[in-house]
């Protein structure tokens, strides 16, 4: 979601401005560990927050982004001012959007803000993580090598994105094509051969008498089930997007055959690979914690992650927290443990972050290898079921002829 926020900063100036976060509370306690005290903090309807300009303004993507971040680590390197890296950049770009936002950026920059703050004003491009780490960089002076690091973090986030869409794409396709020639047959074939079998009055073997009352049902109430369908898709969108229905919905799909392993293995992964990232630029364990459950995708694993956050305030360290919890997988809790005796959570981290991974990509394929078969036997049968009822009739009608 998108907050509105206004707030006195660090050095007691009124400043106001937008962010992204999972809830209000997440975004309160955010704004609090970056030195802001909230005057007003108000969540940001989707369906108004952008103008009807920005509608049509093309999109920022995250490849461009990535590669936005390896550039303008490179220019640094080879000792270019920052303003100057970001007009070279700005004249490369063909991104009419991203254009106007790095000329914002460097404007701003000259004004003697910091490149993190200029970020941090464009958070529809510029992520709250990502704005945040290049913070952490500024103070650390280390700023081309945390946007190394995060243009790392978010290749592998692109990957694992590109990954999950792919193994949709077929079976999606698949399911599509079946579902329209299914209700071409059902609506406008099969309704000729049902007006000729009652013209001909004869005995029909059963599977014609179900095909017939299928089709007779399609005929009369297709439109109304159809409408239906559609209802109930809208409603259900709509439901997932408030509090209690995100909630809900994220809670099923944890806990669905097949796909809630890979989305608990996908988040766990992101989970992991945000807390190393964070770590390693040096940002404090219970600021990590927030950036992390505001990074994740599924609400339970936010919330369990919310948690955590709070327990490690108490002093309870990250694994004894994350043990107590089914969400969080005994390896990820193993190693974070391991992490913690030994100051290399970063490391330990993204070791967990790559085997996740890996078991995800592997559950795909394995997932797309069954969805393909099945939905070939499934269509399969019902085409073979029409066959057999209008093959069986007209063999009917011949004998009693």
């Amino acid at each position: 979601m998108n907050f509105a926020y206004v707030a006195y900063n660090q050095e007691r100036k009124l400043v106001q401005g937008k962010m992204a976060a999972m809830d209000k509370e997440s975004a309160a306690k955010l704004l609090a560990h970056n030195g802001f005290q909230v005057l007003s903090l108000k969540a940001q309807s989707k369906l108004f927050a952008a103008s009807g300009s920005s509608m049509f303004t093309p999109k920022v993507k995250l490849g461009e982004i990535i590669l936005f971040s390896r550039q303008l680590a490179l220019l640094l390197e080879s000792g270019t001012d920052i303003v100057t890296a970001l007009e070279l950049l700005q004249d490369q770009t063909t991104n009419k959007t991203f254009r106007g936002t790095l000329g914002a950026v460097a404007n701003d920059i000259r004004g003697g803000t910091s490149l993190s703050g200029a970020m941090s004003k464009h958070p529809k491009v510029f992520s709250p993580l990502f704005h945040r780490v290049l913070s952490a960089g500024e103070q650390g002076g280390n700023l081309e090598t945390v946007l190394r690091n995060m243009a790392d973090f978010l290749s592998r986030m692109n990957e694992t994105q590109k990954k999950l869409k792919s193994a949709m794409t077929y079976p999606t396709v698949v399911a599509v094509v079946a579902v329209l020639v299914i209700s071409i047959l059902m609506i406008f074939v099969l309704p000729t051969f049902t007006d000729l079998y009652r013209q001909l009055g004869t005995e029909l073997p059963t599977a014609t008498k179900v095909l017939i009352a299928v089709t007779d049902f399609s005929t009369s109430y297709g439109v109304f089930v159809l409408g239906g369908l559609v209802l109930g898709i809208v409603g259900t969108i709509a439901w997932g997007r408030t509090p209690k229905g995100r909630y809900a919905i994220d809670k099923a799909m944890l806990k669905a055959p097949v796909i809630g392993r890979i989305i608990q293995l996908s988040d766990l992964s992101r989970a992991s690979q945000t807390i190393s990232l964070l770590f390693k630029a040096g940002l404090p364990l219970p600021e990590i914690m927030i950036q992390a459950q505001n990074a994740t995708s599924n609400k339970i694993v936010g919330e369990a992650l919310g948690e955590v956050q709070q327990e490690l305030i108490r002093g309870e360290g990250i694994s004894g927290p994350m043990s107590r919890r089914k969400v969080f997988l005994p390896m990820m809790v193993q190693m974070v443990g391991v992490g913690e005796e030994t100051g290399k959570l970063d490391d330990t981290l993204a070791t967990v972050a790559h085997t996740y991974d890996m078991e995800a990509d592997d559950r795909i394929k394995g997932a797309i290898d069954l969805v393909q078969p099945a939905m070939t036997v499934i269509i399969g049968i019902i085409v073979a079921f029409i066959a057999v009822a209008l093959v069986s009739s007209m063999y009917s009608m011949y004998g009693q002829l």
